[in-house]
């Protein structure tokens, strides 16, 4: 016998036929006790359980939600996750992940297993380089409900759970300028995704609302550990380089902190630093960073909430957009004001 017992394995072993086996075990009128005995018995002693999968074909429910998400190494991302997870656990269902890596072409793979997998509900924060949404499209006619989070195609009538990227930027950039930075870059995401166009947006803002000059080579698109390093030279090799750096996310944060201290520049004295995310990165590096908390783990919990509420019929109509609130988290890479 295999591992997973089968009633087929039941049958052939009692010499009956499988539907006999099955109709056995649901207690049929038309078996006899004494079949019926004796199949309860063999299933028994083989350890026989029935099929998860055939039991959800049948019933139409596989108690599934599917997450894709861009980088699970992300901090913010496996934060996220915790959140949806401890929801989705909680109320009986299942969470199939999915990892984009960043790459269109594995999303559309991702958005398939989802559909393959008969999921009840989808997470989805697209990648950088999706934008054709075909692939996700295909998920929503399906008649799969979806919620997005923290990374929003157009398009969509679902709902989607996000932070104000434009606000958070504004009040970061506003921090550094606040403490006295003078000449603030900008390493940017792609403006093709909302979170860099909107992070962008912030930065501008806030340049404008202090009277201060834009100027378009303190903006790198940079948001990636090596990208930042790469840009972050170039900046400082600039006739009037930058006394503060506002970065897109974390890493990219580190990987610029990484290369001034390489260049012998003082962090914050020289050039201060403004991180996004909070994440693990902000308490080990030295100096620590200072960094927007976006809540990765409330946005999971909420999202989640959207998706079972949408899922189990208890709100109809047109998609809605909820927001998480942030806060700035300061540390060593910015100076006090």
């Amino acid at each position: 016998m295999s591992s997973q017992v089968t009633i087929k394995d039941i049958a052939k072993a009692l010499g009956i036929s499988a539907s006999t086996v099955s109709r056995a075990l649901k207690d049929h009128p038309d078996i006899s006790r004494d079949t019926k005995d004796a199949v309860n018995e063999l299933a028994k002693k083989l350890h026989y359980k029935p099929n998860a999968v055939a039991l959800s074909l049948k019933s139409s429910k596989t108690n599934t939600i599917g997450v894709i998400i861009p980088e699970l190494v992300h901090y913010f991302f496996s934060s996220v996750i915790s959140g949806i997870e401890d929801v989705a656990y909680d109320a009986g269902y299942n969470v199939m992940i999915c990892q984009s890596n960043e790459k269109y072409e594995r999303e559309i793979i991702n958005a398939q297993a989802l559909l393959s997998n008969r999921v009840e509900g989808a997470l989805i924060s697209i990648s950088k380089e999706t934008n054709d949404y075909s692939h996700l499209q295909s998920i929503e006619e399906s008649g799969i409900p979806i919620v997005f989070f923290d990374r929003v195609p157009d398009g969509f009538d679902s709902d989607s759970v996000i932070i104000d990227d434009q606000k958070a930027a504004y009040n970061a950039v506003c921090h550094l300028i606040e403490s006295g930075c003078k000449r603030i870059a900008h390493l940017s995401a792609p403006t093709t995704l909302g979170i860099g166009k909107f992070r962008y947006e912030g930065y501008r803002e806030a340049l404008k609302a202090h009277n201060m000059a834009y100027n378009e080579e303190y903006v790198v698109v940079a948001d990636s550990f090596d990208l930042a390093a790469v840009a972050t030279r170039k900046l400082i090799q600039l006739p009037v380089p930058p006394d503060g750096i506002f970065t897109v996310n974390d890493l990219t944060a580190v990987g610029a902190m990484k290369t001034l201290q390489k260049m012998g520049i003082a962090i914050p004295e020289k050039v201060a630093i403004m991180g996004f995310s909070a994440g693990s990165y902000s308490d080990i590096t030295t100096p620590t960073l200072s960094s927007v908390d976006q809540h990765g783990y409330e946005m999971g919990t909420k999202a989640a909430s959207v998706l079972l509420e949408r899922i189990e019929a208890k709100r109809n109509g047109p998609g809605e957009t909820f927001y998480v609130d942030t806060n700035l988290v300061i540390r060593e890479s910015t100076k006090k004001i």
